[in-house]
């Protein structure tokens, strides 16, 4: 007799979203942090040219570092990248040079997690994630020449992010040497 499946009924949650315009072209991320359905951190970040893929990565990893800094140890994370979500949860393989170092940095994270579930949802659930990510991307370059002008397309430029709440990264410790 097959016993039923206990799942922990998780508050946390996590929705990302990545967009490039031109794919690869300009491109921006948002993620938003859920707890007890109040949002306590949400961030949109313009991070140069790259494809719409690595944008969904760069996304999910953000979201996934500022739950850990936070000391949250169980998420339900939530995207519209049907490649990411299978991806992360081992259904698809990744095959992409450029998405494995991605991926990699990503599986590092879920592995701090005592408990992580990757759902997918169609973006009309996804709607404020869509908006930070779009929202990071300047309509004109220019908008940034100043902030810019010495940074490689690998580099990123937090464009907002807002840390609410009560909610704050733990204190790193650093030791003086002496």
């Amino acid at each position: 007799m097959n016993k039923p499946k206990i799942y922990p009924q998780v508050n946390n949650k996590l929705y990302f979203d990545g967009c490039s315009k031109g794919n690869p072209g300009k491109a921006g991320m948002g993620a938003i942090l859920y707890v007890n359905n109040e949002e306590i951190c949400s961030g949109s970040i313009y991070l140069g040219k790259c494809t719409n893929n690595e944008a969904e990565y760069n996304a999910l990893i953000f979201g996934l570092k500022e739950a850990l800094e936070r000391n949250i140890n169980e998420l339900i994370v939530y995207g519209d990248s049907q490649l990411v979500i299978n991806q992360m949860k081992g259904v698809y393989k990744v095959k992409s040079d450029n998405l494995k170092k991605l991926f990699d940095i990503a599986l590092d994270l879920k592995n701090n997690f005592k408990y992580i579930e990757f759902q997918h949802v169609y973006r009309e659930k996804n709607k404020e994630a869509d908006r930070l990510a779009n929202l990071a991307i300047p309509n004109d370059i220019n908008d940034y020449e100043i902030m810019n002008d010495e940074l490689t397309d690998d580099e990123t430029v937090v464009t907002s992010v807002n840390l609410l709440g009560k909610y704050k990264p733990k204190e790193k410790l650093h030791k003086e040497d002496n």
